[in-house]
């Protein structure tokens, strides 16, 4: 059987250890400072509270990493060299050094580094990936992706703010659209954003734009945003080719919405992620495909080196967005 370590007890940590209890995996122990959290999540799951990460290392196979990004680098080295694989909340690290630390600590471990970049687990992303791949809209030109939140409001050291720690919403959030822009349409070249942080950094909130420059020619514009009154979350997208267009726009059945932000609701979620109507959500569907890959030898539908590119576009999109000048993605270091 399966042991996985989770590490971390927040939105993620939690999401992801009661995705693995849809497994035959079994979580055996939890770390995380946040003791309350993490002792009650361990107790439903018939799993042990862990205080430090190296006794949890010893307890299981696979370590599932939840923490905040600038936090990755550290854990996933450690995990490498015991032999653990690993699965990685996106993003991959906080800066490309990192980033390539961690690949290439995994492969001299000889050990996995599967990253959690969740939207290619979305039935309806997914679904447009594969019509991409059968060649139904022909040569991709044009790819379009929105995906405008409210700002993280964690009570209780709300790291997503902070930019040393987080690299903002551009790194967070605009990352999943970077990621599923590279995926459907190929290698990024060139990045040029604008965002409102980018210009003053001091900002209430965040919102963005970035149009990436795929080696193949193709253009994609992405959307982010930290500036919707919660609990609102938006995506969508279009992808245009020579031979037609998939489109999946945000509430297209809704023909007026008026959303006000409220005061003293207690039942807003601390970090918004996107919902999905279906029986199983694509967490779980993303952890189900992480256990066959490391138990099946299945091909990972996401892979470190995926995760790397990723980081490698937002990080040119920081950039981008602080000095206004076009980046070229294989210059960031």
């Amino acid at each position: 059987m399966l042991r996985v370590g989770i590490v971390g007890s927040g939105v993620m940590g939690t999401t992801h250890a009661f995705a693995w209890a849809k497994t035959p995996a079994q979580v055996v122990g939890i770390y995380s400072k946040d003791v309350d959290r993490a002792k009650e999540n361990a107790s439903k799951l018939g799993a042990r509270f862990f205080d430090s990460l190296d006794p949890l290392l010893d307890a299981c196979d696979v370590i599932d990493v939840c923490v905040p990004t600038h936090l990755h680098h550290e854990i996933v080295v450690q995990a490498a060299r015991a032999g653990k694989h690993v699965i990685c909340e996106k993003p991959l690290a906080r800066t490309y050094a990192q980033g390539l630390e961690m690949v290439e600590a995994c492969h001299k471990a000889g050990v996995k580094l599967l990253v959690a970049h969740v939207v290619r687990f979305f039935p309806e992303y997914a679904a447009a990936k594969n019509a991409v791949q059968r060649g139904d809209v022909g040569q991709v030109a044009v790819v379009r992706l929105t995906r405008c939140s409210f700002q993280p409001r964690v009570i209780n050291d709300n790291w997503f703010v902070d930019f040393a720690k987080s690299g903002g919403m551009v790194l967070d959030l605009m990352i999943h659209d970077f990621d599923y822009a590279r995926w459907v349409a190929g290698d990024v070249e060139t990045v040029f954003a604008r965002s409102v942080r980018g210009v003053d950094p001091s900002a209430s909130e965040d919102y963005g734009v970035a149009i990436l420059r795929h080696t193949n020619g193709a253009l994609s514009n992405v959307e982010g945003g930290w500036a919707y009154p919660p609990p609102m979350f938006r995506t969508g997208f279009e992808i245009a080719g020579d031979a037609g267009l998939i489109e999946n726009p945000p509430d297209s059945a809704v023909p007026l919405g008026v959303y006000l932000k409220q005061v003293g609701q207690s039942d807003i979620p601390d970090v918004g992620i996107p919902g999905s109507p279906l029986a199983e959500d694509p967490y779980t569907t993303e952890i189900k495909h992480f256990y066959s890959v490391l138990t099946e030898g299945v091909e990972p539908r996401v892979t470190a080196e995926d995760g790397l590119a990723a980081l490698r576009i937002a990080l040119a999109a920081l950039q981008s967005a602080q000095t206004g000048r076009v980046v070229r993605v294989q210059e960031v270091n």
